[in-house]
Parts: C-alpha cells; structure tokens; sequence
C-alpha cells in the first residue's frame, strides 16, 4: 500500500523545479504542530550558545577564497577579517564544522559574492556552527560580522544594483541582476547552521545582519537556521527570490525579519523569541519583530516587496504580562511601510507593545486593495487597546480590515503555547486548548502535496552537493516506520531507486551514485509514514 501512495504522489509531482516555493498546508497555525509531534527546532538548535564550549580555534582564515574549497568536521576555522569567496568559487562546510569570527579583526565576516556558492549543508545531528571566538560566558552581540549572501536576482534599487550597507561599495560587495536578472540564481546552501553572535558595526547604525540575503535567487536552499543574540536584524533580505523554511530568530537586538527593495520569496515555519532587556537603541529605530519596507523612500519601485510569510510563531518581549518590565524601544509585532506589500498568515505574534502596525497613507491603501494581507493570524498579550496601529490623523479603518481577515484578537497569552517562556528548555508547541490548533487557511497560496509539516522526517541533507560522483544523504527519522529513496530528474521521473527498509528512529546515511547523471539538477525523494520530503542534488562535470 505505502509503494503505491508513494508512486501517486510520484506521479502528481509535476515539474519539481518548483516543489520548494510551495507552501505545506497545515491545520494549525504557528510555528509548530502540536504534541506527539517533536518541535522541529530539535537538537540542532542552541538556546543556550552563551555556554557552550566550542574548542579553540586550528585554522586561521586570512585570505579570500578564490577556488573550489571544503572545510572539514575536524578543524576548527577563525574568520580574521572580511573573507570573501568570489570568482565564482564554492565553498563546502562538512557537517559539524565550527567556524569562529574573530573578535579582534575589525569586521570578521564571511561574504558570498555573486557567482560564488557557499554549501553549509549540516545535518539534525551535526549542525555548522558560526560563532564568536571569545570563551563561553564572555559572548556579545556584534563579536563579529555574519554570513552575507549576494546574488542576481531581482531588486527595486534603481538600475537593479545594491551594495552591502557599511561596506566601502565594490564589485565583492554587490548584488541584483541589473537589467538582466537571474530570479532562480543558486547562492548555496544554507541547512542546519546556526549563526551566533553576529552583528558587527561597520558604520554607526549600520551594522551587518546576522544573515544578509542581497538579491538572492531562488534555487538557493535555506532551512533549519537559526540566529541568536544578532547585534543588528536576525533575518533581512534585500530583493531577491530566495525561499526558506524553519528560520528562527533568537534574542536578536532589531528587527527578526527584515524585507527590503522587493523581496518576493516565501518563508514557511519560522520563530522569533525576544529578550525584554535586549532591544535597539538607535535613534533612528525601534525593535519590532517584522520590518517591511518596498524601499527606502517608499517609492513605487517594482518588483514590490511582497513577500508571503505563513506559519511564523512571534513571541515578543512581555513574555507573558504586559505589567512587565520592558525595553522602551521595542515596539510591534510587525511593522508594514514604505509602500510594502508583505504577506502574512497563519501565525501568532503575542507579547508585543503591538499587534500589527499599517504605517503611512501609501500602506494603507495597499490594505484597502488587498496588496497586504494579513489573514487567519492571532495578536494576543499585546498593551491594551494595542491589537492594531495607524497613524494619529489617519481614517484608515484598520480594525474592520484585521477584523475581515479572520483575525484574532486575545488578552491573554495563557494557554495558548506550551511552555514559551523558559528560554533553556522551552516548549513552542500549541497547548492542550489552544486556538493555535485550528484556524489556518492557505486558500489562494502554491500549495505543493498539501502534506501537512507533522514530519516523520525530521531532517535531510546531501554531502557533497555539488558532486559528479557518490553523495551520503542523510536523512533524521522521527517515527519508527518503512522509507523509501529514489532520485528524479527534474522532469519529475525516478531516474533512480537508492533504498526501500525499515528505517527506526535516528539518522540513516544512504548513498546516492550520481557519476552516471548528466549535468544538471536532480532531487533526493524521501517518503515516511505519510511525509514526502526532497532535497536538490547538483550534479557537475
């Protein structure tokens, strides 16, 4: 029976060139599926990195690289300085590998220019860890730079070219396609990494995201990364196509996610946790958990920023009463303005001063004509009276419009998460009760196999990727059951059959020989129990 479900689903595959830009449907909303089903957060996350012993570092990194690179589980890497790979170069981070940015050298930082790849493909069990070099106990926010990606996708700025802010402007520092932009360009791979103590100030108010997406494009893999204790936003993207899933942002200083100069990807299963006592003391900002602009200036620009996020648990800086002591700076759950025409749904921002915020007359109208949505989501613990925001002098009639959107407004943040406020061993799950277990609607999103995330896989990732010979998939089970592995080419036929056994819980390592493909891009399929998950696979000759 399993061998024909999964020959059904085979078959209604279709083209899988587009199988990641779709959204899984879920009936819950939030974050994560109820109990018995393990938070996908798992061990590879750290909600501790304060504390944690990461070694010393071997292997000093002093030069761009500028050809084909691995760095390996066994060595310990120190970024010292800006290290650049460039001349369209790929470097492959092996599972478990420990890269430290120096403290010392002004703005260590690791920047992938356009052309260049970067394959940090970790696994649930043997994640990549980006991290400061200074001892456990003694970490800060900002020890270092972050990771920066640069691709040629699309972007609003004029002419279709950006460069890193803070970062003298040069070709190793810039993004976008320009007239002939490449919306499905490949940055890399981005699986299983977390990113700690990132933010490094370049200028004054201008410091470098933990993760910084320039024009990214759409065949780039992110999922299952996680950025803690950032001095500047978690998450920010500049234009681009690049789609992610399971993204957390962790006592991060500014925005968790920021969307900028047209932004279009999509961004399923996401978590923001906020300290009370960490927030941005700009002058020129405020701490909110989303932040979308179209641009700068507000322009009408295109593309629009118009990103859809779904299934995204917020939980603000209360954490729990609004009688709290908080930092003055935080402000919203998410803020929409500049002519932004972000997208969100099927989530829960709770504990924020407020809900959501439609800023300046050119949003608002954006509202009205229903370029932002904001749909099927829960605003709960905010200040009284705070559900929603607008101008002083505005008529925009923003509580109807929350209202329309099957929105919903509660007091209390009680029941309604597990246990979402210890920071050590928290539990982000929907409660016994709780309004999170109904309510989503993905009416009118790309909705791939329609396969709810309530995974018997846990996790999958390819080692080496690219390869032109043998590649280890390594895929995490959660439930004891049957697995099958074949291998499609991308006009959605088994080209390959690697394994049918009986898989329990744990990683399993399955070889894929690839030496007989042609160039081009192929896709590892995974079934368990009633889940059905790929990862590409790119072969090179």
């Amino acid at each position: 029976m399993k061998k024909i479900y999964l020959s059904a689903i085979f078959a209604g595959l279709g083209a899988l060139a587009a199988f990641g830009q779709d959204f899984y449907e879920t009936t819950y909303r939030g974050a994560f599926a109820p109990a018995p089903t393990a938070m996908w957060s798992g061990s590879w996350a750290n909600w501790d990195p304060q504390n944690t012993n990461y070694g010393t570092s071997n292997t000093p990194i002093t030069a761009n690289i500028t050809t084909n690179t691995t760095w390996t589980a066994g060595n310990v890497y120190l970024l010292q300085g800006q290290i650049y790979v460039k001349n369209n170069a790929t470097l492959t981070i092996e599972p478990g590998t420990i890269i430290m940015g120096s403290k010392a050298v002004v703005g260590s930082g690791l920047f992938i220019t356009k052309g260049a790849k970067l394959i940090a493909a970790g696994t649930a069990t043997s994640p990549i860890v980006f991290t400061s070099d200074q001892p456990a106990g003694s970490r800060s926010a900002g020890d270092w730079g972050g990771i920066i990606l640069m691709g040629k996708a699309t972007t609003n700025l004029v002419g279709g070219i950006g460069f890193i802010e803070g970062i003298a402007s040069s070709t190793d520092t810039e993004y976008g396609g320009a007239t002939t932009p490449v919306n499905t360009d490949n940055s890399g791979v981005l699986k299983y990494v977390r990113v700690e103590f990132p933010g490094y100030a370049y200028q004054q108010d201008k410091e470098i995201n933990g993760i910084t997406f320039g024009a990214v494009g759409s065949q780039t893999e992110v999922d299952f990364v996680q950025v803690s204790f950032s001095n500047d936003d978690s998450f920010e993207w500049f234009g681009g196509s690049v789609n992610c899933k399971h993204l957390i942002s962790y006592r991060g200083l500014d925005d968790d996610f920021d969307t900028d100069n047209g932004f279009n990807g999509k961004v399923q299963f996401a978590l923001i946790v906020r300290d009370p006592d960490i927030a941005d003391q700009s002058s020129s900002s405020t701490s909110e958990g989303f932040e979308s602009d179209n641009d700068a200036s507000g322009s009408t620009n295109s593309p629009f920023t118009s990103a859809i996020f779904s299934n995204v648990t917020a939980i603000g800086p209360f954490r729990g009463s609004t009688s709290n002591t908080i930092d003055p700076k935080f402000r919203r759950g998410a803020r929409i303005r500049r002519n932004s025409q972000l997208d969100i749904r099927n989530s829960i921002f709770m504990d924020f001063m407020t809900g959501i915020h439609i800023d300046g007359t050119a949003c608002e109208a954006n509202a009205t004509g229903g370029l932002i949505i904001f749909k099927n989501n829960i605003v709960a613990g905010n200040t009284p009276g705070k559900v929603t925001e607008k101008g002083a002098t505005s008529t925009f009639g923003i509580t109807a419009w929350f209202a329309a959107g099957m929105n919903d407004s509660i007091a209390s943040t009680a029941g309604i998460l597990t246990t979402p406020y210890n920071y050590l061993t928290p539990d982000y799950r929907p409660a016994g009760s709780s309004p999170l277990l109904s309510g989503a609607d993905f009416t009118g999103m790309s909705t791939g196999l329609g396969i709810e995330e309530v995974s018997d896989i846990v996790g999958m990732s390819l080692y080496p990727n690219p390869t032109n010979g043998d590649a280890s998939l390594f895929v995490d089970v959660a439930q004891n059951d049957e697995i099958e592995v074949v291998v499609m080419n991308s006009n959605g036929q088994i080209i390959q059959t690697v394994a049918t056994k009986y898989a329990e819980v744990g990683t399993h390592e399955f070889t894929i020989n690839a030496a007989t493909f042609a160039q081009g891009l192929y896709y590892a399929v995974v079934r368990s129990g009633n889940t059905v998950k790929t990862v590409k696979l790119s072969v090179v000759k």
